[in-house]
């Protein structure tokens, strides 16, 4: 199908819009006093610089598994330094993160692969291994975000619980549940709500790519059910290990 990407054009028109839609997420959370609001710009920015150098690397690579497998590398490398830095994790956190993040896409590919659901090619090892890697970084971000701020808040409880006898994980095992459930609702909401709210972006690429409805349907079907069980399985890791590192004192929760 012909978007348009090559008529010249068409980039002063996106370069526009880029910088409008860009403008009005600044403008917005600076009426609303929003903390950091340069980060949406900078996020813009950079999405459009590293997009444009992976348009670049992607044409001599998506030919061969093997650059593609280090290409997932890089992406979950700089997955891990991301969330490590978002969710202000330590030295010890960041070794679960970064074993949480992994064992999420390892999981689901394996099945995915597996199975034959979808067949091992370098577009689609590409494709499913840079969004449940992208989906188990932003769950990694908000379990540890989101427990981190539940221990913090309920420290007295936590610290009751101690008291009585109660090991760290069983001290923070209900707000460790607590913070999968809440980690998962964006993910699950939008699963549920696909083809009625949400018209996802598996879909549609698989279908300009020259898929059939149904079958970008299908593939769109296995990328959803991907995100969720690497999101349970990453959210899980990281929620029921936090114990090792931070029910020990508030100042750990911070």
């Amino acid at each position: 199908m012909d978007l348009g990407a090559l008529d010249p054009a068409v980039w002063p028109r996106t370069g526009a819009a880029v910088a409008l839609l860009a403008a009005i997420a600044f403008v917005g959370l600076r009426m609303f006093r929003v903390e950091a609001p340069r980060e949406s710009v900078v996020a813009i920015l950079r999405a459009a610089v590293q997009l444009a150098l992976l348009s670049i690397v992607l044409t001599g690579i998506i030919q061969d598994v093997r650059w593609v497998a280090l290409g997932l590398v890089g992406m979950f490398v700089a997955a891990v330094v991301t969330a490590a830095r978002r969710s202000r994790a330590t030295a010890a956190e960041q070794l679960l993160l970064a074993a949480a993040i992994a064992a999420g896409p390892a999981v689901v590919m394996l099945v995915v692969f597996g199975t034959g659901a979808i067949g091992l090619t370098p577009q689609y090892l590409l494709a499913v291994g840079g969004i449940v890697i992208g989906n188990a970084m932003t769950m990694g971000i908000l379990v540890q975000r989101v427990l981190h701020a539940s221990i913090r808040d309920h420290w007295s409880e936590v610290e009751g619980w101690l008291a009585l006898g109660a090991t760290p994980r069983q001290s923070i095992a209900t707000l460790a549940r607590d913070a999968v459930r809440t980690a998962l609702l964006p993910i699950i909401d939008t699963t549920r709500t696909t083809g009625i709210v949400v018209l996802p972006g598996a879909f549609v690429g698989a279908v300009f790519a020259g898929l059939s409805p149904i079958e970008a349907g299908r593939f769109q079907l296995v990328v959803l059910a991907s995100i969720v069980a690497a999101g349970v399985v990453t959210g899980s890791i990281l929620a029921f290990t936090a114990h090792r590192t931070a029910a020990h004192a508030p100042e750990t929760a911070a």
